[in-house]
């Protein structure tokens, strides 16, 4: 049953039709690539839409068409529409809310009502983990995913409660959420569906909360058209935690969100082709500064369950005289949870008020006026509060299963990484709880293995015969690059998982003639630090 009247419906047997006629029409990922070619595609993807209407222009193939109706919003003619959707005719669009049609006859215009393209990612679940029934194969997904028309399409503002489709950001939470096997998965936020369709392959059942009637329209449909039932997917209206906060509510092994956390100012709101900054419901979280992002953090651990898991996006904001880190660490230590925060980006107010204004449809050539009042409305808002930088990254929040959080980790990657991370992640917080177990005597019975990724390069000074740099880099995960010293590295180059840690200390003494203790001391926090990373194995 549709939500709002104008957001797509969701009549199964229309559905099918649905499906069937974009299968048919290879209208997926590789298909539109293949169609727009190299150049046409990656302006696309950076919002360029001449390219691509050129390399679809004169084109009557149901691939074109779709591509030019759902993406680029052209007016297609009925006939060519007609041969495209062939199985659920503009008829059926019309009555899933799809399109509008000017006329019956074959020359006039079908104008598309929503952006509908195609999605494909690695999401990380492994070929081997148990799944649950939910659409997709293990690792690569390939859905259809409907949303508002953006501005691409109709050359307009946004509207104040536009439903996003999959952006970056998606993609990157998506990447980077772990995939162990889930009973019960919440999707914050969950906007046009994608994190809760993510989520349905490896969980019995998944809550997906927003405070968005279109939103969850969108999601409902989305849902439905990638085969997953409502038996498996249930959505609710409400604000961040309310919808699922209550005596009875059983609690949930993981939590995702990429919440609404663009830092707006607070300020008497206008309409799309006002001077004001206007709230757009996908993005602005409606409260000052960075609280949304803090109440989440501090606030998630009342619906995880021991062990529980919860990855969110966010924005922080670096006040005048404080480091990035002791704002965010405030708030794990608040939390009560397990936490590990990367921060992936750095931006002035300056950049980040440009990137969000922009955002929103409004540009200086476009509207100068507009353009120079929300402007100065971002910079006025974030000198209130003496902010200097806005940060940007990656929230891994856990619940102990018993005692006290062990787990605080807060750094800065900004480098390349290689997805899908969520694996490593997963990983990494096993060897957290595997190196929390041993102290250093039980650390030294261990029999450890280097990790396949892994590369050594050294550098030596000419006449030399001992290198003065060894460097050890990780080919996944994020990338580490860890400088050892000489007995490091030789322990590193023994962990072949035949002698325990123990013995190999023990060989290294003997070779450089200073007692096994003094070794001990030297390398064991190094190996913690690789283990923790990744870059050694329990072999």
């Amino acid at each position: 049953m549709n939500d709002a009247t104008d957001t797509p419906g969701g009549d199964p047997a229309l559905l099918d039709a649905l499906r069937h006629d974009l299968g048919a029409a290879q209208y997926t990922v590789d298909g539109v690539e293949e169609l727009l070619g190299p150049v046409a595609s990656a302006a696309l993807h950076r919002e360029e839409a001449l390219p691509a209407l050129r390399a679809t222009a004169g084109r009557a193939d149901a691939r074109s068409t779709l591509m030019r109706l759902f993406v680029l919003g052209v007016d297609v003619p009925r006939a060519q529409a007609e041969r495209a959707l062939g199985t659920l005719t503009v008829d059926g669009a019309r009555r899933l809310s799809l399109v509008d049609a000017a006329g019956a006859g074959p020359d006039d215009g079908v104008r598309a009502r929503v952006d509908l393209r195609p999605y494909e990612a690695v999401d990380g679940l492994d070929d081997d983990a148990p799944r649950h029934g939910g659409p997709g194969t293990a690792g690569v997904v390939d859905w259809w995913i409907a949303s508002d028309l953006g501005e691409l399409a109709t050359g307009s503002a946004l509207r104040t409660d536009h439903v996003l489709g999959v952006g970056g950001a998606s993609t990157t939470l998506a990447q980077v959420t772990v995939r162990g096997p889930r009973g019960r998965v919440l999707d914050l936020g969950a906007g046009c569906g994608i994190q809760a369709l993510h989520a349905s392959r490896h969980a019995q059942h998944v809550v997906g909360t927003d405070i968005s009637r279109r939103a969850l329209a969108f999601a409902r449909f989305n849902a439905s058209l990638a085969g997953l039932g409502e038996d498996r997917l249930e959505l609710r209206l409400g604000s961040m935690l309310e919808p699922v906060q209550g005596p009875d509510e059983p609690l949930f092994d993981l939590v995702v969100s990429n919440p609404p956390f663009v830092i707006t100012p607070r300020a008497p709101q206008a309409g799309a082709d006002g001077g004001a900054v206007p709230l757009y419901e996908y993005r602005d979280g409606g409260r000052t500064g960075d609280a949304i992002v803090r109440d989440l953090i501090t606030g998630v651990g009342s619906v995880l369950a021991p062990g529980g898991v919860a990855q969110l996006l966010g924005n922080w904001e670096v006040r005048r005289g404080e480091e990035w880190h002791e704002r965010v660490g405030q708030w794990l230590d608040e939390s009560g949870l397990d936490g590990w925060v990367v921060q992936r980006e750095l931006q002035d107010p300056a950049q980040y008020a440009e990137t969000w204004i922009r955002d929103g449809g409004t540009t200086p050539d476009r509207d100068r006026a507009a353009w120079t009042e929300r402007y100065g409305a971002w910079l006025d808002d974030f000198a209130s509060r003496d902010v200097e930088a806005i940060g940007f990254g990656i929230v891994t929040l856990r619940r102990p299963e018993h005692g006290a959080p062990t787990l605080r980790r807060l750094e800065e990657v900004t480098g390349t990484v290689r997805q899908p991370l969520g694996p490593w992640i997963e990983s990494s917080l096993a060897a957290h709880d595997w190196l929390a177990a041993r102290d250093d005597a039980a650390l030294a019975r261990e029999r450890l293995v280097v990790a396949g990724d892994v590369t050594e390069e050294r550098y030596l000074t000419p006449g030399d015969v001992d290198p003065s740099i060894v460097l050890l880099r990780q080919g996944g995960g994020l990338g580490r690059t860890v400088r050892t010293g000489a007995a490091l590295a030789g322990l590193v180059g023994a962990c072949d998982g035949e002698l325990s840690l123990g013995q190999i200390v023990g060989a290294l003494a003997a070779l450089l003639e200073v007692p096994a203790s003094e070794v001990a001391a030297d390398v064991l926090p190094g190996v913690r630090g690789l283990v923790r990373d990744g870059l050694l194995l329990p072999a």
